[in-house]
């Protein structure tokens, strides 16, 4: 059974990525299941820290994007707005090149906050970066 609001058209989901910090570090969709998103970013000279390595802040950018995307696809948006409230991640290993995949997955959904889960690989699915993703829903403007 769909946690999303309504039906999701990827291809509407997709253009999300278009803009803003997703756009600028190349974060796309993957996929989109009953209770979970997946995207990509490129371990790339906008992505690394100056030691050639994937820098955690761009992590943290691809876990904000993910979770902040399915937060939205819970929620009624034109009434309510879901906004990021904290986020925490954890590093595990060090990744240089490639892609690097995120998933996101609903930890809880409520009215009024919602908890995202978003666990990041490296091609050889291996354990990149864990994050928490808290959300607010507030009334939208």
């Amino acid at each position: 059974m769909s946690i999303w609001f309504r039906p999701v058209v990827l291809d509407e989901v997709r253009q999300v990525f278009e803009t803003g910090m997703a756009a600028h570090l190349d974060i796309r969709l993957k996929g989109i299941g009953d209770d979970w998103l997946s995207g990509t970013m490129l371990v790339d000279h906008r992505t690394q820290q100056p030691m050639g390595l994937l820098h955690g802040g761009a992590s943290a950018a691809l876990a904000e994007t993910l979770g902040s995307v399915a937060a939205t696809l819970c929620i009624d948006y034109p009434t309510v707005r879901a906004i990021g409230q904290e986020i925490n991640s954890n590093h595990i290993r060090a990744v240089s090149s490639g892609i690097v995949t995120g998933i996101a997955r609903p930890i809880h959904i409520g009215h009024r906050s919602q908890v995202w889960g978003i666990e990041i690989r490296n091609p050889a699915d291996k354990l990149v970066c864990i994050s928490r993703l808290t959300m607010a829903v507030i009334s939208a403007p």
